[in-house]
């Protein structure tokens, strides 16, 4: 029987900056994952917002280039409108590489990570005084621990192959069209090696299954870079029904996408995820340390949905633009004035989510640093 402090299911980055900020506090840590490579089976783009790269000290030498302008496209893909910020706003991540940083530098601090064990039914020898879920939109520790569950859900779907280096402008590039993407968004984005092409939506609202409308979407789809090599597919659940209320017992927590730590409005997780993994280890270390249950009410869902009310109201009308011709006048509202500005507030928004205390550790590259990212499928 293995005895430790904390087991952690689930080796993404939001399992893995949990375990490495738990692992630097001294507390005995093993993260398990059902994957027997951590750059298999990735389901992010891996797109970081400037709030988090302010905020992080993430792999400088795994981001591409900044981005700046964003273009958005009604139905017909005529007369974008063009959002440009004066500064960078995105940066695009190699997620393979990101994922194995992450691994490195969980275990410079201390945490164990087993991978290719599934739980809970290959864990049994693991005798852990605390969970932490980190296992994904349809987690399974939530489940087995009583916790909230994610309900309302966009799946997603991602071409990713290489780019000749030097032939696209650094640009996002977002179609508004219910026929491809009900409730969300198609887009392009490269990180300047590699191009990301890619559908969400409503999986009750698609005519068609979302691969099969990812590959009527790529061939056309605006600002795509002409493939030059082998191309890569991804594709998961993203949860937008907001921080779960029920996140924490005697038993364990959750984090990441389990918790529903992903933007209502954007589908963004990755600035959440880290967030709520800080809050997620001080909360977990105190209970450890104490035996109180009353730190764990810090880790409180009903109180953070409360700072986004505003983004699940949005999300609500965001959902509601089934139709070509509702999406259509929709970007036509964003080409000027409150639109327009209504639109850059929310691409180029100073506002994290959901806003938790933040401690820094030193740069991430260095044993000891600070890690990123988590998971979602657009910023």
């Amino acid at each position: 029987m293995l005895n430790v402090d904390v087991l952690v299911v689930g080796a993404g980055l939001a399992g893995l900056q949990t375990a490495r900020l738990l692992a630097r506090r001294g507390l005995d840590v093993v993260v398990v994952d059902r994957r027997r490579e951590l750059t298999a089976g990735i389901r992010t783009t891996g797109i970081f917002v400037r709030r988090t790269l302010q905020d992080f000290a993430l792999p400088g030498h795994l981001l591409g280039p900044g981005v700046r302008d964003v273009m958005l496209y009604p139905p017909s893909r005529r007369n974008p409108v063009r959002l440009r910020s004066e500064r960078d706003e995105y940066r695009v991540a190699d997620m393979p590489g990101v994922y194995e940083h992450a691994r490195r530098i969980a275990e410079a601090a201390g945490a164990r990570v087993l991978l290719g064990v599934r739980y809970p039914e290959q864990t049994r020898h693991i005798r852990a005084r605390f969970v932490v879920g980190a296992d994904g939109a349809r987690s399974r520790v939530a489940r087995e621990l009583g916790l909230g569950v994610n309900r309302r859900m966009l799946v997603g779907a991602e071409l990713v192959h290489p780019i000749a280096s030097g032939t696209t402008e650094p640009a996002f590039h977002c179609v508004l069209d219910p026929r491809v993407a009900p409730g969300y968004l198609a887009w392009v984005i490269d990180d300047g090696r590699h191009a990301h092409v890619g559908v969400a939506g409503y999986p009750e609202a698609m005519r068609a299954g979302v691969r099969h409308l990812l590959d009527e979407f790529a061939p056309g789809a605006p600002g795509r870079a002409v493939p030059t090599g082998p191309v890569e597919r991804r594709g998961g659940p993203i949860p937008v029904g907001g921080v779960l209320r029920d996140l924490a017992c005697p038993r364990g927590l959750l984090v990441g996408d389990a918790a529903g730590a992903v933007s209502p409005l954007t589908a963004g997780g990755l600035d959440p995820c880290l967030r709520m993994s800080e809050l997620a280890a001080a909360v977990t270390e105190a209970y450890l340390r104490t035996g109180d249950v009353r730190a764990l009410r810090r880790y409180d869902g009903g109180a953070l949905r409360a700072r986004f009310r505003g983004r699940l109201l949005l999300r609500g009308l965001f959902a509601g633009v089934r139709s070509p011709a509702a999406a259509e006048g929709a970007v036509a509202l964003l080409r000027r004035g409150p639109g327009r500005k209504a639109a850059a507030r929310v691409l180029f928004g100073d506002g994290s989510f959901p806003d938790v205390p933040l401690r820094h550790g030193p740069e991430l590259g260095s044993p000891a640093g600070s890690l990123g990212p988590g998971s979602g499928y657009a910023a």
